[in-house]
C-alpha cells in the first residue's frame, strides 16, 4: 500500500505547463464542431445544450489542469485523463446532433454490402446461429469494449508509464478522429436502417432512400440474440441509454480495438495480448451480430485502426519533446 501511494503521489520532475496534447485535441474538436454549428444554426434542434455541454467540458478541462498544477503528481496525471475518457459518453451522441443534417448514406452502405457479401450478413447472422450461449459469447465481446480501454490504459499507467500519455494520446484522439468522420459521414447502420427501410425490402436486395427520416425517428430494431443473457441486457441497456442513429462506418468499436491490440503487442506483455485477444475476436463479429454495423464497417475499421495507430504514434513523438 505504501508503495502504491507513493508511486501515485510522486511528483513529476518536469510538469507540464499548459494542456496535453490529446486535451489540444479535444479543444481543435471543440471548436471545429462550435463551426459546423455555426454554419448549420438554423437547423439544429438541441443549439443550447449542444453549447452549454461544450461550455462545461472546457470548465471541467480547465479545473483538471489547475488541479494538476497544484499538484503534479501521477494521480492526478491519470485524474485528467480519465476525465476525457469519462466525457467520451457526450461526445458520441453530440455526433448524431450534427451529421442527422446530412444526406443520410445507409443505401450506399447497403448496396456495397449486398454487392460484397452476396447478401446481408447483419439480417441473417444472428438468425443463422440462433444459440443462446453464442449469443451470449456475442454481447460479452460487445460488452467488452470499455473495460479494453480501462485495461490498456491502466496496465501503461502502472506498468509502462513512461508511455501512458502517448497510449493516451493515441487512444483518445483516435476516438475523436472517428468522430469528426462520423459527423461527416453520416450512416446510421443496420439496428436503424433496416427499421426504416423495412427488413422485407431489405431482404429482397432493394436499399431505398429514407429522407430526413433520422431527424426525427431515433428507433432502431431489437437487439438480436437469447434476451435472458447477462450480457444481452448490459447490451440493451447501455444502447437505451446512448446509442444513436450514427457512428456506423467506420466501426469505431473494432477500429479502437485494433488499437488496443497493437499497444498491446507494443507492450510486449503476453499476458495482456492473450487477455485483450479472443475479446477483440468476439468484437469484431458481435459489432455485426447485434447489427449495430455492416461487415463493410468492420473492414474499415481493421484499415482505419490500424492506420491512425501509426500516424498518431508518429505525430505525438514528433510534436512531443
Amino acid at each position: 500500500m505504501t508503495r502504491m501511494l507513493h508511486f501515485l503521489f510522486d511528483r513529476d520532475k518536469r510538469p507540464q505547463r499548459g494542456l496535453l496534447a490529446v486535451e489540444w485535441v479535444i479543444m481543435g474538436y471543440l471548436v471545429l464542431t462550435l463551426l459546423l454549428m455555426a454554419f448549420l444554426q438554423t437547423k439544429l434542434v438541441n443549439p443550447e445544450s449542444m453549447l452549454w455541454g461544450r461550455f462545461r467540458i472546457v470548465v471541467m478541462t480547465l479545473a483538471m489542469w489547475a488541479v494538476y498544477r497544484m499538484l503534479p503528481c501521477r494521480l492526478t496525471l491519470l485524474l485528467r485523463i480519465v476525465l476525457q475518457l469519462a466525457l467520451l459518453s457526450w461526445w458520441y451522441p453530440d455526433t448524431y446532433e450534427l451529421n442527422r443534417l446530412l444526406p443520410n448514406l445507409d443505401p450506399t452502405f447497403a448496396s456495397l454490402e449486398q454487392r460484397l457479401f452476396g447478401g446481408q450478413p447483419a439480417l441473417w447472422f444472428a438468425q443463422r446461429v440462433p444459440y443462446a450461449w453464442f449469443s451470449e459469447l456475442m454481447h460479452l465481446g460487445y460488452a467488452a469494449y470499455y473495460p479494453m480501454i480501462v485495461s490498456v490504459i491502466i496496465f501503461y499507467f502502472f506498468r509502462r508509464y513512461d508511455a501512458f500519455l502517448r497510449t493516451s494520446f493515441v487512444i483518445l484522439a483516435a476516438f475523436f478522429v472517428y468522430y469528426v468522420i462520423f459527423v461527416l459521414v453520416p450512416v446510421t447502420g443496420p439496428q436503424y436502417y433496416y427499421l426504416a427501410a423495412g427488413t422485407e425490402q431489405i431482404a429482397a436486395g432493394v436499399f431505398p432512400s429514407v429522407g430526413d427520416y433520422f431527424c426525427h425517428h431515433q428507433q432502431a430494431l431489437p437487439i438480436p440474440g437469447w434476451d435472458g443473457g447477462v450480457f444481452y441486457h448490459l447490451v440493451e441497456s447501455a444502447h437505451a441509454a446512448g446509442e444513436r442513429p450514427t457512428a456506423a462506418f467506420p466501426s469505431s468499436h473494432v477500429g479502437i480495438t485494433t488499437i488496443l491490440m497493437l499497444l498491446a503487442l507494443e507492450s510486449r506483455c503476453r499476458r495482456l495480448v492473450f487477455a485483450l485477444l479472443p475479446l477483440f475476436v468476439l468484437m469484431c463479429f458481435a459489432t455485426v451480430y447485434i447489427q449495430a454495423h455492416y461487415a463493410v464497417d468492420v473492414l474499415g475499421g481493421w484499415v482505419s485502426g490500424a492506420l491512425f495507430y501509426f500516424i498518431l504514434r508518429t505525430l505525438y513523438l514528433r510534436i512531443t519533446p
